[in-house]
């Protein structure tokens, strides 16, 4: 769990040097930041979706995904969270809506992708923290950029980095039979489709309940383990 808790600490200490910065912006340069960062995000979501190699594997995800999520109204209950926490912290109504969208903004962006998964499996299975090390380094950078246009809720994406990271390395036994190469790129492809869809909010084109889609993440490497195995029947599949 080294690599992880490394990870967390970048999230933590880069969002927090963000938001020192963020004291001294003006809303006209902040505005112009966060639809900078969101043309940026559009450019990450569609560079990610590129690496899916089954189109169906990621409408099936989507749609189940889609389907969990809204019925368990996750988007929502992040929502009902930020107002929560901005209560908290004595923010006003513009600040409500930057927290969570900020946490699910850099919750997607620190562990969607090759690296987040790759590296937890290689610390979780043979203690090789190199990976996660490397993540660590771009976070701290990322963290830092997206906390100074986004607000507070992105160091508490550093919980969910803790959640999602943490069980892979310690599940990574148990997940690896899944986790294939094929499951990463699924994984990417459907965690993109989410990116871009926040980078279109980011630049207030959209107003996506981004958040309502997480479970498709969880479904994309069983739908694709699945894909595999009824490809040695149905080529067609595979």
């Amino acid at each position: 769990m080294l690599g992880v808790i490394v990870n967390v600490a970048t999230v933590i200490i880069g969002s927090t040097i963000g938001l020192v910065f963020k004291k001294g912006i003006s809303k006209k340069y902040s505005d112009a930041v966060m639809v900078g960062i969101g043309l940026c995000t559009v450019l990450i979501g569609i560079q990610g979706m590129l690496k899916g190699e089954n189109v169906l594997v990621a409408i099936i995800s989507m749609v189940i995904g889609a389907i969990i999520g809204t019925a368990l109204d996750i988007d929502g209950k992040l929502s009902g969270a930020g107002d929560f926490l901005s209560k908290k912290l004595k923010k006003g109504e513009g600040e409500k809506v930057s927290v969570a969208e900020g946490f699910v903004t850099a919750s997607l962006l620190f562990c969607v992708g090759a690296m987040t998964i790759i590296g937890s499996l290689e610390s979780g299975l043979r203690g090789d923290h190199t990976t996660i090390f490397t993540k660590s380094i771009l976070d701290l950078f990322s963290s830092c950029m997206l906390s100074a246009s986004l607000g507070i809720g992105v160091i508490f994406a550093a919980v969910f980095v803790l959640v999602f990271q943490g069980g892979i390395v310690l599940l990574a036994g148990v997940l690896e039979p899944f986790l294939s190469d094929s499951a990463v790129a699924e994984i990417t492809c459907v965690g993109s489709l989410m990116i871009l869809a926040l980078g279109l909010n980011l630049t207030g084109l959209s107003k996506f309940k981004v958040a309502n889609y997480f479970p498709a993440l969880v479904l994309a490497p069983f739908v694709c383990y699945l894909f595999e195995l009824l490809g040695k029947y149905i080529p067609a599949l595979a």
